[in-house]
């Protein structure tokens, strides 16, 4: 029997929109998944797992840090969306981010704001009832702080590296009260290590990017420093700096595997610093720097954690 020519072409139709709504679906899902910097979050987990490790004093629970890396994931995930949805109109600027999926046009402000607030609000009240309510009040304060402080003063002084790094270093505070409901002069140690850390890797980048930056209006470098030469020297100050902090624990040790151990892996990161140093700020070596940073943090918190007393 044939089928009447209405009937037909609803069929065909149908066909049709079943087929563009998946793809287009899927691209949205992933627009919103880019929202979230998995390649960020990816750092913030290991670094939030280190601090639960590290502050743990009695018997490992699965379900513990399980519970606190899901909450720290929700709450870092919706600080990235909305510190994009605050940037919308600057990222458009700017080569390296003129195609995420706001300054393009995939997703629109509304959707963005959204999607950031329901993660953080999820988040906070994620590890607030299944963690402790002290590591859900770190990850908040690690969220305002971001967006209040650090972001609006990304477009004002270079001293925004400066107030960033205090929540940039926050998710080993998040990690350790999750573990023990407390924050101690370890846990301090710990966030003062990362602290330090976000310098080298940050300024590496800002070097990268340096025109970008300036196209957007970010101020990112010290006017001043159109040689490169105090930023230069900064990262191979914070670099020794960080060096002689992760050796801090190796006194009174007896062993000296720990101290060798922190003095190859520092040497490793100093070695691309001086580099970098020596090159007059080239982008290249700027971003073998940046590669060896994220190399040298799990190496470093791997050892901290092999040598947990």
């Amino acid at each position: 029997m044939a089928i009447p020519p209405k009937i037909g072409n609803m069929a065909t139709t149908n066909v049709m929109a079943n087929t563009t709504f998946l793809p287009t679906l899927k691209s949205k899902l992933g627009d919103y998944y880019v929202l979230t910097k998995p390649e960020v979050n990816l750092l913030i987990l290991m670094t939030t797992s280190a601090g639960y490790y590290l502050g743990l004093r009695g018997p490992f629970h699965f379900s513990g840090v399980f519970n606190t890396l899901v909450g720290t994931l929700l709450v870092a995930s919706g600080t990235a969306t909305l510190n994009q949805w605050m940037e919308r109109s600057w990222d458009a600027r700017m080569r390296r981010t003129a195609n995420r999926p706001l300054p393009s046009g995939r997703l629109s402000s509304r959707e963005a704001f959204l999607f950031g607030a329901f993660l953080s609000l999820s988040g906070g009240l994620y590890l607030a009832l299944m963690v402790n309510r002290l590591a859900s009040l770190l990850a908040v304060s690690t969220l305002l702080s971001y967006l209040l402080i650090y972001t609006p003063l990304k477009r004002r002084t270079p001293l925004c590296t400066l107030l960033g790094a205090f929540p940039g270093a926050m998710p080993t505070l998040i990690g350790w009260a999750g573990a023990s409901n407390a924050v101690s002069g370890q846990a301090m140690f710990l966030f003062a290590v990362l602290f330090l850390w976000q310098f080298p890797h940050f300024l590496a980048i800002a070097l990268m990017y340096r025109e970008d930056y300036e196209r957007a209006g970010y101020h990112m470098l010290p006017q001043f420093d159109l040689d490169s030469r105090f930023t230069r020297a900064e990262i191979i100050a914070f670099t020794v700096a960080l060096i002689f902090a992760t050796l801090i624990p190796a006194i009174g040790r007896t062993d000296s595997a720990y101290a060798l151990c922190m003095l190859l892996a520092g040497g490793f990161l100093l070695y691309y610093s001086l580099k970098l140093a020596n090159s007059g700020g080239s982008p290249v070596l700027a971003s073998r720097l940046l590669h060896a940073s994220v190399i040298y943090l799990p190496v470093v918190l791997t050892i901290m954690a092999l040598g947990k007393r």
